[in-house]
Order: structure tokens, then sequence, then C-alpha cells
């Protein structure tokens, strides 16, 4: 089956609800293609080596996470960027990027895989936006640790991670967690003050290994790419399954 681009993009727009945050870059349809959509590749970033996937796999429209520009480029089309533009006009590919919806939605979006991913159930918000979770596991009980809090997240996501608990201060259990996926560092604060036991995002700055130690709240960080695989596919499978088109998701292997 086979619907076209403005109905693909409907169907994005009415499930994530972009209209709804301030975000760093446009969300929807980035750059356009052709008027006919059979298959929709999804991914994370719109890299050269993703879009160069998708027209091997004969793909007529790209969904991703990370799209092509964002506030504060510059806007020239030049290296990289002429790049990727190249590949997708002479290929009529559409692509379709949603950053903070693609975060935030409460069944598809990253915070919410993640969660099913490792076992977690969110009770509530916190952040700008409203972007952080907070919540427990599922099962009701908490991680003996941090460090078996950090071994557990590394075992399901396939990633190293950065734990910094709590300076030389005994290991309690970690019952409350609060999650942002990807480059949420800037949350940590937040999420101690909404009374977090332990913070899980993608990346670590500098700042954040002080006010762990200082104020006894795990910090976690899991890998950007990491923790934000899942959003992507299970949004553009949804609105493939509602349109009645071929979906398939790659995976980049991004280490960052």
């Amino acid at each position: 089956m086979s619907t076209n681009r403005v109905d693909v993009l409907q169907a994005f727009d009415a499930l994530l609800q972009p209209a709804r945050f301030k975000d760093y870059g446009p969300n929807g349809l980035q750059v356009e293609g052709r008027m006919a959509v059979r298959k929709l590749v999804s991914g994370v970033t719109a890299s050269r080596a993703l879009i160069e996937a998708a027209i091997a796999e004969k793909a007529d429209a790209i969904f991703v996470h990370h799209g092509l520009f964002w506030r504060g480029h510059d806007g020239c089309v030049t290296g990289w960027m002429k790049q990727r533009l190249a590949l997708l006009l002479a290929h009529d590919i559409n692509l379709l990027a949603y950053h903070l919806p693609l975060d935030a939605h409460p069944e598809c979006g990253n915070n919410a895989q993640l969660a099913l991913k490792l076992g977690l159930t969110a009770t509530g918000r916190f952040g700008e936006q409203d972007l952080g979770w907070i919540g427990h596991k599922t099962d009701g009980g908490a991680f003996e640790s941090p460090e078996a809090l950090a071994s557990h997240v590394g075992q399901v996501l396939q990633h190293p991670v950065v734990l910094v608990a709590a300076g030389n201060k005994p290991a309690k259990p970690v019952s409350r967690l609060a999650w942002c996926t990807g480059g949420a560092q800037g949350y940590f604060e937040a999420a101690i003050a909404a009374g977090a036991d332990a913070f899980i995002t993608g990346e670590i700055s500098e700042p954040q290994a002080h006010y762990a130690r200082e104020m006894g709240v795990a910090f976690l960080a899991c890998g950007h790419h990491a923790t934000e695989r899942y959003g992507a596919p299970a949004a553009a499978g949804h609105v493939a399954a509602q349109l009645g088109l071929e979906h398939q998701f790659i995976d980049i292997d991004n280490p960052a």
C-alpha cells in the first residue's frame, strides 16, 4: 500500500503535537521529496550513513529524532550539509524530524520507550516543558545500590554507563528514579529537587559530577544515542501501521 506525503506529515503531527513545544529547530517535514510514500525508514539521526541506507532500502520517507536544521546554524549548504541534502534531493526522499515532541510522547516517545526497556513506571514529570520523567521500578521494588542500577541499565542498553555516586557516603537503595533521554544533563538539579535517588540520561558535563557527590543523588550517563534508539521506531511504526506503510528501523551505531 501507499499514501501521500501530506497524509504522512498530518499523521505524525497529530501523534506528536509539535505546536506544544518550544524547540531547538523545526519539527515536521524538513526536506520535501516525492508525493507518493510506500516505505518509511526510521532512525535516530539524519546522518549521511542513514540516508544512504534508506536509499539502498528504496525508502520514500525518513523519520528521525535529530534532523538537519538547528537553531544557531549559519544556514550555509556546504560540507556535510551539502552531502546529506544532495542525497535526499537526488533520490526525492522526504525527511521528517521531531525533536522534543518525540522525547515527550507518553507512549511512543524516547522517555516512555526507555522506561519500558528498563522496567520503570512514570508517576510524574519535572523540568522545563515537563520533559523529565520520575517514577519507580514497575515491580515496585528498588535497586539495592546505584551500582546495581548502573549494571542493569548497561546490560539492557548494551552500552557503557558512567556512574557518579554520592562521594564517600554508604550506598543506599535506589527506589525513586528520574530520567530524560539524550543530552539532558542540565535537568539534574530539577531531578534532585523532585526527590530522585538517581537520574538517568545520555550525557554528563563537568558540574553534574560535583552535584551528585555533594547532594547524594546518583548520576548515570548512559549514552545519548543509546538512550534515544527506541522512540523513532515506535512512533514511525505507529504511523506506518495506521497508514498501511512498510516500515524499517535502521540503527546507525554511535558510541556517543
